[in-house]
């Protein structure tokens, strides 16, 4: 509201319009037309002068618009005492014009605001409703209170007078005042015409012609043809333009309905009882008045309206172009931030694997004391320590993606969830198992890693915070979903601490004398892969009652597995004899495997690996040779690395696939990469690999891989066609 009842434009608004002086002699030039026409014709069609004032007293800042003021008072009085009029008309005509004008003036200020935009339809029709109405009405009934206190007339008579007044005074008003502001302004406009300079020029004219065609004969009332192109103005160019149009208009009309011609006097005038003296032209003016009101209320709320429509389309169009950078800059973003956690992940599994491999090797072997095998076995968790709190980082910073549905056996990706957790429950002694409560062969579809990414958090703190007794994961139905049990004897959680649990970086203790390490992302990755999946997870656990973590899924029931229930992959035995598939105790059986890698550390965990389970390795280091290896010899598994150079395992699998001899090219491929990220085993399979084994690898994990390529469970290949 502050600024609205300040009259003059405040200090901090920009400098528009013409000066000062223009004013003066506007309103000079306004006064002598205004006067001319009067002594002339016997009365004015508009009154400009007041418009000229109130568009000063709007457009100057308060010094310069009080010396107009002034300027203009002062003019105003030199005429009429050269005209000869009497002192209380000479007062009483200044008061009322100048008063007029300051009154439209301060209303327009409040009813528009302090910027007085009237390139907003609604300011302007504020701005006449409001601003230029009540200021009319009230000096037209104060001038006519005046005059009927020195004259007397019938009623009749003061009615028209009345009516002629206050249309005059209004037309002067809105002629002027708006269309000073607007041209004062027009540095807005720039760019809002829809026309170019010379459709611009060419409707000007046509304007003029038919203008001039139209009040200048005297033989049909053709007002109506004017609003033709003064309509196309409103609707192509901006209220600058629109402006002059009416200038021009308003000059021609005003010029030959003075003079005589025109539609305007081709009126039929009514008989009105007591208008019997009043000459016909000063009558058939009120027609004119009319017709330029109808023509300034039109016009210029048209070319408003289509200049705010124009500048809008402008600013969603810019908008628009913003959102669309920002979607790229976004999509940019993403795209790098993806590839910076996909190369983080490959560069942190590429020496893990190494560390963690040969700590299992060195774990299952014999010949060591038993010191030596519990410090591998020390090595070998805390790398898995070290990689859990790198899948944990890396899947908390990726955010959320779309979940992939598949029929699942739930059971067995629990199973699953819980091999990691196999061993540090061994050492201590701990019970780990799955109930599954779910009907037998019954697959729900489910996001295989969000459930898996759920589920193996739950399970390894159950693991981490139990000293005795076990943890158990029950699978039952639940209404329309499942619900899944994460259940442990360990040593609970206080109630006060159970809405905190799934916030990230938050744990139960944070205290620096805490007994079990970690940085509290487990939990708050929980409730991210179940909301995922839509479902909800509950706690309950009291301290020193162990803890129960329910996953309440609703998961939809997929077709059922056809035949038996498919059993859980045999466990390894302790000795290199034992762990052999079946099938590969003779030298005949002895499955083949090509380990294709260019890091020679994995290639000698591989190789070891594998021929503790009896089978004959052959190594190669690049996609090229790979390739050479698969042409030259058969092969019952391909552990195939993604990058490498030369050739990389993606383009590698399409050649192997791609082979003459179709039995060599449908070999068993299995990636087994540091490339872990969910897009990269959507890229590896679609290549054409059978599945993905992501680095460190264990002995379980490859085991399993080659126990499922020699007896033909792995997924049938993409086999697509070579280029």
């Amino acid at each position: 509201m502050k600024g609205r009842w300040r009259l003059f434009r405040h200090d901090a608004g920009r400098v528009a319009g013409p000066p000062a002086l223009a004013y003066v002699v506007m309103y000079a030039a306004a006064l002598a037309v205004g006067y001319w026409t009067m002594a002339r014709f016997g009365t004015a069609t508009i009154w400009l002068a007041n418009g000229v004032v109130t568009a000063a007293l709007l457009q100057l800042h308060r010094r310069p618009a009080l010396a107009v003021l002034a300027s203009c008072a002062a003019l105003d009085i030199l005429i009429n005492g050269v005209r000869g009029t009497s002192a209380l008309y000479l007062g009483a005509n200044v008061v009322l014009n100048l008063g007029m004008a300051v009154a439209a003036a301060v209303l327009a200020r409040r009813v528009c605001g302090a910027a007085l935009d009237l390139r907003r339809p609604g300011r302007l029709t504020r701005f006449t409703a409001l601003a230029v109405a009540p200021a009319t009405v009230v000096a037209g009934l104060f001038s006519m209170g005046l005059l009927a206190l020195i004259t007397t007339k019938p009623w009749a008579i003061w009615l028209f007078k009345l009516q002629s007044y206050i249309a005059v005074e209004a037309l002067g008003l809105l002629l002027v005042t708006p269309i000073l502001l607007l041209l004062a302004r027009r540095h807005r406009f720039l760019g809002a015409a829809r026309a170019s300079r010379a459709e611009a020029a060419s409707l000007i004219a046509l304007m003029l012609a038919v203008t001039v065609g139209v009040f200048w004969q005297d033989e049909a009332p053709l007002m109506f043809l004017v609003f033709l192109p003064m309509m196309l103005i409103g609707l192509r160019l901006s209220p600058a333009w629109s402006a002059g149009a009416l200038i021009g208009l308003a000059a021609i009309s005003g010029a030959a309905t003075l003079i005589g011609h025109g539609p305007v006097h081709l009126t039929r005038l009514a008989d009105l009882p007591g208008l019997e003296g009043v000459p016909p032209m000063v009558r058939s003016l009120g027609v004119y008045n009319l017709f330029l009101l109808a023509m300034v209320v039109t016009v210029l709320p048209i070319s408003t309206v289509m200049t705010e429509r124009r500048r809008l389309e402008a600013r969603l169009r810019a908008r628009t172009a913003a959102a669309q950078e920002a979607r790229r800059v976004a999509e940019d973003a993403a795209a790098a931030r993806s590839r910076f956690l996909a190369m983080m992940s490959h560069e942190m599994r590429t020496p893990l694997n190494g560390v963690a491999g040969f700590a299992d090797l060195l774990a299952g072997r014999t010949d060591l004391d038993a010191e030596a095998v519990r410090q591998a076995r020390q090595i070998r968790e805390s790398s898995d320590g070290l990689l859990m709190l790198v899948e944990d980082i890396l899947d908390f910073a990726r955010g959320e993606d779309a979940v992939s549905l598949e029929p699942l056996d739930l059971a067995a990706v629990a199973r699953e969830a819980m091999a990691p957790s196999r061993a540090a429950a061994d050492a201590l002694g701990l019970s780990l198992g799955v109930d599954d409560r779910l009907p037998i062969r019954a697959r729900f579809l489910c996001d295989r890693r969000a459930l898996r990414q759920a589920l193996h958090p739950l399970i390894a703190n159950a693991v981490k915070f139990t000293t005795e007794g076990g943890v158990s994961v029950r699978l039952d139905r639940a209404g329309e979903g499942v619900a899944i049990r994460v259940s442990d004897t360990g040593c609970g959680i206080a109630p006060d601490h159970h809405t905190e649990l799934f916030q990230a970086f938050c744990q139960a203790d944070a205290s620096t004398t805490r007994l079990h390490d970690g940085v509290g992302l487990g939990l708050a990755l929980v409730a991210r892969h179940v909301s995922r999946l839509g479902g909800r997870v509950e706690v309950d656990s009291r301290p020193g009652e162990g803890s129960t973590f329910t996953l309440h899924l609703p998961l939809t029931r997929a077709p059922d597995a056809a035949g038996d229930a498919p059993l859980p992959a045999p466990a390894l035995a302790a000795g290199p004899e034992a762990r052999a598939p079946a099938g590969a105790s003779t030298a005949a059986s002895t499955p083949r495997v090509l380990v294709v890698d260019d890091h020679p550390v994995n290639r000698e965990v591989a190789r070891i690996m594998l021929q503790a389970f009896g089978c004959e390795v052959i190594e190669t280091c690049d996609g090229h040779e790979a390739v050479q290896a698969a042409a030259a010899h058969a092969f019952d598994l391909v552990l195939m690395d993604v990058r490498m150079p030369r050739m990389d395992g993606l383009e590698a699998t399409g050649r192997i696939r791609a082979l003459p001899d179709a039995a060599r090219g449908a070999v068993p491929i299995v990636a087994m990469t540091a490339d872990a990220m969910p897009e990269d085993v959507t890229r590896c399979l679609a290549a054409g690999m059978n599945a993905h084994l992501a680095k460190p690898v264990s002995q379980a994990a490859l085991f399993a891989i080659v126990s499922r390529a020699l007896s033909g469970d792995l997924p049938v290949a993409n086999v697509v066609e070579a280029a």
